[in-house]
């Protein structure tokens, strides 16, 4: 087959350190299907997505890309592509799967032995493996038991890190505790466009703050485990910008940024909520769910802060005429993620466009970058996820021409260079993803991966993204 592409890698201005890594991300629930397999009890994911009208199509992630028994295959793309790392998630519910609010319950042998094989898959290829211990998928009996509006669920989540840092921090050197955890608590109790569906905005900040707890809970207790270990937290900051220069505008960025962007990085680098944002949610709780001790106990010494970016953000102040504008890229849903948010609206942004919707803006990936530098001089930062959804058509030859992917990723990897030119020391890249997959609410109905996936035969094909991002790898080590 013959293989197009857009821009040379070695055409890109890039002026990167010998030091930084070139990897690709996924998620345990995306990729791994084997649902049932393995002493796997069901996440929240399993149950929202078998609940009809959930999930686009009734799709579920019982079989997904079937990674649980084709993870070699899928190590040895990632090798030919000259990946130096990967970052996956584990399945909480495959480590220990008789969780309860009260008990951590028995270790999964099973479990550790698939993500142990992984490892050392991995590193006979010569990748430096990166794990994600929470990328969304709760044990249903937490959510049972409350999920994580309900302090019980930090805990547990601090239990079993330590579990996954004594059982594999032998060959696992960095650990990511939580992903998106605005994903989790917005939009799983806010909107309910994610499991568990719940629609709560007391909700939504009872679970920010136990996130923000199981995040130092679980730093304390790999590091107790490992001390050595790389320990990181990635979040979806978003790069909020008024609409217009209006004043009311101006305060409408302001208080989403602090619900999207400060709610998670002020506790755990500064150890306090902004008080802005503690008063403008006054009206839907009074935040007594952070007791005396949490702050110092979620602000814990951050090894790397992982950002993951895809679209911008506008907002502006809504006037209560006409229909509010929810063009904010979060999935259909009658309920706003957003609490407190009733008098702000999300204007349609202008093109191009993701297949998601999302508009592009690489400048978004440069200015969250240099402004994470700014304000916490001297946090070592990675891009965890970058990527983009198009609509990936199969040649008669094969191939899949995906050149507005390349166009996509060449923007924004010159963004990470542009970023560490103005001084932000940025360690690597990760790209969204290396295999198409199941993606949540719109189950199999968009592509993320730069390696193509047909879901009936579970056949891998390298899309031209892919080879231009082997070459753009060759190119930076040369």
């Amino acid at each position: 087959m013959s293989i197009q592409t857009t821009t040379a890698p070695d055409a890109l201005r890039l002026d990167l350190p010998t030091s930084f890594v070139w990897g690709a991300a996924t998620a345990a629930y995306q990729i791994e299907g084997a649902a049932d397999a393995g002493g796997r009890t069901p996440s929240i994911w399993d149950t929202y997505s078998h609940t009809p009208g959930k999930v686009q199509n009734g799709d579920t992630g019982d079989v997904a890309d079937d990674h649980y028994h084709r993870f070699r295959e899928d190590v040895a793309t990632m090798k030919e592509l000259g990946l130096q790392t990967y970052r996956f998630s584990i399945a909480w519910p495959r480590i220990t799967s008789q969780v309860t609010a009260d008990s951590l319950g028995p270790v999964n042998e099973e479990g550790i032995d698939f993500y142990s094989r992984l490892i050392d898959e991995l590193l006979a290829a010569g990748i430096a493996p990166a794990a994600t211990l929470y990328h969304w998928d709760l044990p249903q009996a937490l959510e049972d038991a409350g999920g994580w509006p309900a302090r019980a669920t930090a805990e547990r989540f601090a239990e079993y890190a330590g579990v996954v840092a004594a059982r594999l921090g032998d060959r696992l050197g960095t650990f990511i505790t939580l992903n998106e955890p605005w994903c989790s608590a917005y939009l799983g109790y806010g909107s309910g466009v994610h499991a568990p569906g719940r629609t709560n905005h007391a909700d939504v900040l009872a679970a920010v703050h136990h996130l923000n707890l199981a995040h130092g809970l679980a730093t304390t207790a790999i590091r107790a485990e490992r001390p050595d270990a790389t320990v990181g937290l990635t979040l979806n900051l978003a790069w909020v910008n008024p609409a217009t220069d209006a004043p009311a505008d101006v305060a409408a960025a302001q208080r989403i940024d602090g619900l999207q962007n400060r709610v998670f990085l002020d506790p755990v680098l500064t150890g306090s909520y902004p008080q802005d944002i503690v008063e403008a949610t006054a009206s839907v709780s009074d935040w007594s769910f952070v007791k005396d001790g949490d702050l110092e106990l979620i602000r814990q010494p951050l090894d790397v802060l992982g950002v993951n970016y895809y679209s911008p953000t506008v907002v502006r102040a809504y006037d209560g005429v006409g229909e509010r504008e929810e063009a904010d890229g979060h999935g259909a849903s009658t309920a706003s993620p957003w609490p407190a948010c009733a008098d702000i609206e999300f204007p349609q942004l202008p093109g191009p466009y993701t297949e998601m919707g999302w508009s592009i803006d690489a400048r978004g990936l440069t200015e969250l970058l240099v402004r994470m530098h700014r304000e916490h001089p001297g946090l070592q930062l990675m891009v965890t996820e970058n990527g983009a959804a198009f609509p990936d058509r199969v040649e008669t030859d094969g191939s899949i021409q995906d050149l507005d992917r390349i166009e996509y990723l060449r923007d924004h990897v010159q963004a990470v260079s542009d970023a560490v030119a103005a001084g932000a020391p940025v360690r690597g890249y990760y790209v969204w993803s290396l295999l198409d997959n199941f993606e949540w609410g719109y189950g199999y109905s968009k592509r993320f991966g730069i390696v193509h996936v047909d879901y009936e035969t579970q056949e891998r094909t390298k899309k031209a993204s892919a080879h231009w991002y082997a070459d753009l790898i060759t190119a930076q080590q040369a």
